[in-house]
C-alpha cells in the first residue's frame, strides 16, 4: 500500500492521516494473527494453513476494491491483513524444518531476498498502476495471485511434525519463560519501526518533495533489488564465518546512516540511497535476527517464528500511526529523525543479546 497511499486519498477524498491509518489497521492485523497462525500451524499443518490463509487474503483483497465506504475499506484490508500473515512465517519454519541447521542462515537469508524482490515488484507496479491508471487494480492483481499460489501449494508436500505440546497454550508459556527469546521478540518491534516503518513513509515522503508516484514506487522498488544484491554478500560472509554479531552490527550502522540521509532530504537522490540502505539493513540485521528466532527455541519454533513477524509489524503499525500527525503536516524529516534514534540501542541491544546467548 505505501506507494499508493496518496493516490488514495486524492480519489477516496479521504485526508492522508485516514489512509495511513488504513495501512495501520492492516498492518495491526498482519503482525497480530501470526502468533494465532503459529499456534494452530502444528495442529493443521503449515501447507493446509498457507492455503486456507491465503484464500481468505485473496477475497479480502478482492472485495477491497468493491467495498463502497472506508468503514468497509477498514474491514476488507483488516481481514486481508489477518490472511497474509500466516504466509512469510510459516515459510520460514518450512525451511527451518527442512534444512539443517548448517545451511539454515543462507537458505533463510535467500528467502528473505525473495521475498524483498517480490516487494520490490510489488511496490513498482503499485506506484505505476497508482499513477498511470488505478490504484484498485493492484489489489486485483494482489488476489489472483493470492488465489494462484493457493493452487500451486498443493503440490507441497507436509513437512513432518515432529513438535508435539500437551496444550494449545503451552508453546507460548515456553516464549515467556526464556529470556533471550523475550529480547529477540522485543528487538522484532523496534526493528519493525525503523524499517518498515521508514518503508511505509518513503514513497509519500518523496511525493511531498515533488516526485510522482510512478517515481516513488520506482525508487521504493530499489529496496528490492538492493536486499537481493547484499544477501549474495550476506551468504559469502557467512560462508567465511563472518560472526552474527558482527552481521547485526553491520545491518544496524547501515540503518543509521539510511534514517539521518532520508531525514535529511525526501528527494529522489537521498530517497533512493535510504533505501538502498534499508536494504542493506534488512539483509544484515532482520535476517541475523530471523535466524535467531528460529533457533532460539526449536520446541516451539513456529510459535517464536510468529511472535517475531508480529512484533515486526506491530511495531511498524505503532511506528505508521504514532507519526501519522507528522505526515499530515509533511514532517518526514522528522519522522526518520525519530527512526535514526531508535536505531542505536536496536542496534546495541541486537549485537549484546546475540553475543551473549550461547544457543543452548
Amino acid at each position: 500500500m505505501p506507494p499508493m497511499v496518496v493516490a488514495m486519498s486524492h480519489d477516496l477524498g479521504l485526508p492522508l492521516t485516514q489512509v495511513m491509518q488504513v495501512t495501520g489497521v492492516y498492518l495491526f492485523a498482519y503482525g497480530l494473527m501470526q502468533p494465532v497462525w503459529g499456534l494452530i500451524s502444528d495442529r493443521l499443518g503449515l501447507v493446509r494453513m498457507m492455503r486456507v490463509t491465503l484464500l481468505l487474503a485473496a477475497g479480502a483483497t478482492i472485495a477491497s476494491v468493491l467495498v463502497p465506504s472506508t468503514q468497509g475499506l477498514l474491514v476488507a484490508r483488516g481481514l486481508a491483513g489477518v490472511g497474509f500473515s500466516a504466509a512469510i512465517p510459516a515459510s520460514l519454519v518450512y525451511v527451518s524444518d527442512t534444512v539443517a541447521a548448517g545451511k539454515r542462515q543462507r537458505e533463510l537469508t535467500d528467502l528473505v531476498a525473495v521475498i524483498a524482490l517480490g516487494a520490490a515488484v510489488a511496490s513498482l507496479g503499485a506506484g505505476v498502476l497508482s499513477h498511470l491508471s488505478n490504484w484498485r487494480i493492484a489489489f486485483v492483481v494482489t488476489g489472483v495471485s493470492a488465489l494462484l499460489l493457493v493452487v500451486k501449494l498443493g503440490a507441497l508436500a507436509e513437512p513432518p511434525r515432529t513438535r508435539a505440546h500437551h496444550h494449545f497454550l503451552a508453546p507460548l508459556a515456553e516464549v515467556f519463560r526464556s529470556r533471550a527469546t523475550v529480547l529477540v521478540l522485543l528487538l522484532a518491534v523496534a526493528e519493525g519501526a525503523v524499517l518498515l516503518g521508514s518503508l511505509t513513509y518513503l514513497p509519500a515522503a518523496m511525493e511531498s518533495s515533488g516526485a510522482n508516484a510512478s517515481i516513488a514506487g520506482a525508487i521504493t522498488a530499489i529496496y528490492g533489488v538492493s536486499v537481493f544484491g547484499f544477501a549474495r554478500v550476506a551468504n559469502y560472509l557467512s560462508r567465511r564465518h563472518v560472526s552474527p554479531v558482527k552481521l547485526i552490527a553491520m545491518g544496524g550502522a547501515a540503518a543509521l546512516v539510511a534514517c539521518i540521509c532520508a531525514a535529511i532530504s525526501q528527494k529522489p537522490l537521498n530517497a533512493a540511497v535510504a533505501t538502498a540502505l534499508i536494504g542493506m539493513a534488512w539483509v544484515f540485521l532482520h535476517s541475523t535476527l530471523q535466524t535467531w528466532a528460529t533457533e532460539v527455541l526449536p520446541s516451539a519454533r513456529p510459535t517464536v517464528v510468529a511472535l517475531f513477524g508480529s512484533g515486526l509489524f506491530v511495531g511498524s503499525a505503532l511506528a505508521a500511526v504514532l507519526v501519522a500527525g507528522f505526515a499530515e503536516t509533511n514532517r518526514y524529516g522528522d519522522i526518520f529523525l525519530l527512526a535514526a534514534i531508535l536505531t542505536v540501542p536496536l542496534s546495541v541491544l541486537g549485537s549484546r543479546g546475540r553475543a551473549k546467548w550461547s544457543g543452548t
